[in-house]
């Protein structure tokens, strides 16, 4: 069977993804791609976080920043700052999983690095 991202097509792109069994099956079965992925990720809120757009993830070691960002957002509604809870050796752990599933990156959503030495992570488009 070929498989094309639905979504791609109804907009007319090149909606290819590949192929799953039966090979010998002619049909077409749909699928979603990565970019129309990540974009019905970003829409959609947080249940980890209800309520909160905006979360930015401090280093564990930059308590300095931490405590800056904490301070100078505190009454802004919908944002959320924290201490990156994740340690060393864990993350070792994960990369060994991570790699016996292909590489795949077990986050849903991924942030954007911000110069100042944080990661933002959005939750739902404007």
């Amino acid at each position: 069977m070929k498989v094309t991202c639905a979504w791609c097509q109804h907009e007319g792109r090149p909606a290819m993804l590949g192929e799953r069994a039966p090979l010998d099956n002619p049909a077409e079965t749909h699928g979603i791609c990565r970019r129309h992925t990540l974009d019905l990720l970003a829409r959609m809120p947080s249940r980890s976080f209800p309520g909160v757009r905006l979360l930015l993830v401090v280093g564990a070691r930059d308590t300095a920043l931490y405590e800056h960002l904490q301070r100078e957002l505190a009454g802004v509604i919908g944002v959320k700052v924290m201490l990156d809870r994740r340690r060393g050796d864990r993350r070792e752990e994960e990369q060994t999983v991570a790699e016996e599933h292909g590489g795949l990156d077990r986050r849903i959503r991924q942030g954007e690095v911000s110069a100042l030495g944080y990661t933002i992570i959005r939750f739902g488009k404007d």
